[in-house]
């Protein structure tokens, strides 16, 4: 019986397909190739540096890429005397010959110089630690670019070296404005073409698009729409000339923050370190977003851009012992201009993947000058100057007037802190309520700046009003309902601050 039970279940067993040998021997290549490439993939990760294990912080990311700051730091800290002394006795000096300067006394410029070659240095050192393994820790990623994983875009470094040289040739020869502007866009367009930044304007341009019903395609690694000129003759095959409009309002963005950040910085650089040191701050808030941006994975910006930010603290904070309050030597134009374009090429890159809510993140961050810059403009055109004439009632130069040098230097840090944190807070996913909060903070400051910078205006306006008006007027000693003397028609309610 048991013996026709197995008989019987053996002929209802399902057989096994016969795979023709064909399929064998193809299924076991795809296999091998797969093991090969994991190989490869993993020797990659070996040469570029890139740990095995996933990093679950920003804490453990930074820890990889602090060898940057530190040569940064250092290669800053130690050039800056050398260049002082090279300022010096080449007289390349800033002479105390107007009031509002703060000093009494010459002081050396080339500071800019000293920390151009300590960013340099710590890029340069990440170029090293690409293909030399155990000198860094970069972040795993599943982004390779190319045959230096993690460097940063050559386009970036020429454009710094061309800002520098910018405002080194001001610094020691004086170089018409024409000419600066003309290497700034320069510097500007070697970051476009090499798409660093370019995709900014994808955040705002496709949405719109689309709520308007226009058609937009994938091209060049996202989404983007495309205008078609017709050309009036075939042309190549061609009849038409396709143009990318993410790509070239992104251009117009990057040329626009370029001369606006680079100029912003030169404004605020009014005082003894607070250029450097709110740079420092602008870096390290950066820093947070870029950690954040790494732990996502978000895409080959990613190393590059913490590299960046890491530079730019440490030569910052490298420079500031020699720059803070007395000051031995300034940065200059070729400083100046150096940290507003490298602040700037980091918040752009925050919209390469389309995140354009990261870039007024950055923004806000970098409030101080952008809000110092506004500020001169409005104040020069209802004084009736024009806008590159210089004055004593920026920012620094009110706080100096009421908190002393070093006092309004650490108001302007604890303010560059508290907009650094609302950039921050942005960019972990709390927008409305910080947006609404830039809002009344900015508000209030740039009203309290201008109502400051034109009391002695208004005063006047005031007085010659009530001039107008004899009969609404009190007889000048005479006191009001509150037994308060009253104020005679040609002294002013206040006395104005003097310009130094």
């Amino acid at each position: 019986m048991n013996t026709l039970l197995l008989f019987i279940l053996s002929q209802v067993q399902p057989t096994q397909p016969e795979v023709p040998i064909g399929v064998r021997d193809r299924i076991k290549s795809i296999g091998e190739d797969i093991t090969n490439l994991t190989a490869r993939l993993d020797d990659l990760k070996e040469v570029a540096g890139i740990t095995a294990a996933n990093h679950n912080s920003r804490l453990e990311i930074f820890h990889g890429y602090v060898p940057v700051f530190i040569i940064a730091f250092l290669v800053t800290l130690l050039s800056t005397p050398i260049m002082r002394r090279l300022a010096l006795i080449n007289g390349i000096i800033d002479r105390p010959s107007e009031a509002r300067k703060i000093h009494r006394i010459p002081i050396a410029y080339l500071g800019g110089a000293a920390v151009f070659l300590g960013m340099l240095s710590g890029i340069f050192y990440s170029y090293f630690a690409t293909i030399t393994p155990g000198l860094m820790g970069f972040h795993a990623t599943q982004y390779l670019d190319g045959e230096l994983p993690h460097a940063v875009p050559f386009s970036i470094v020429l454009g710094m070296t061309l800002i520098m040289l910018a405002g080194l040739l001001d610094d020691v020869v004086g170089i018409p404005p024409r000419l600066k502007v003309g290497l700034q866009l320069v510097a500007a367009a070697a970051l476009a073409a090499t798409d660093v930044g370019v995709k900014v304007a994808a955040g705002v341009v496709v949405p719109v698009a689309k709520a308007i019903g226009l058609h937009t395609i994938q091209a060049g690694g996202g989404e983007t729409l495309l205008f078609h000129i017709p050309l009036p003759l075939m042309i190549g095959g061609v009849n038409s000339i396709p143009i990318d409009m993410v790509y070239w309002i992104g251009t117009g963005v990057i040329a626009v923050f370029i001369l606006g950040a680079c100029n912003a910085a030169n404004l605020i650089d009014g005082l003894d370190g607070l250029l450097s040191g709110t740079t420092a701050i602008v870096a390290g808030g950066l820093l947070v977003i870029a950690l954040t941006l790494a732990l996502q994975d978000d895409g080959p910006r990613d190393g590059p851009r913490i590299v960046l930010c890491l530079a730019l603290l440490g030569s910052c904070l490298g420079f500031l012992p020699h720059n803070f309050n007395p000051a031995t030597i300034f940065l200059g134009d070729c400083g100046s201009l150096l940290l507003g374009f490298v602040s700037i090429t980091i918040i752009l890159t925050f919209g390469d993947t389309g995140k354009t809510h990261l870039v007024f993140a950055g923004l806000i961050i970098f409030a101080i000058p952008i809000i110092d810059t506004v500020l001169a403009i409005i104040r020069r055109k209802l004084s009736g100057k024009r806008i590159s004439d210089a004055d004593d009632q920026h920012l620094h130069h009110m706080l100096k007037r009421a908190l002393g040098v070093k006092g309004a230097v650490f108001a302007l840090y604890g303010l560059g802190a508290v907009f650094a944190g609302l950039g921050i807070a942005i960019s972990l996913g709390r927008a409305r309520v910080v947006y609404a909060l830039v809002l009344v903070f900015g508000a209030f400051i740039v009203v309290t700046a201008v109502k400051i910078a034109r009391k002695k205006q208004l005063d006047q306006q005031a007085h010659e009003m009530a001039s107008r008006r004899p009969g609404r007027l009190r007889n000048p000693g005479s006191t009001g309902g509150s037994g308060s003397p009253s104020v005679p028609n040609d002294e002013p309610v206040e006395p104005t601050s003097k310009s130094r």
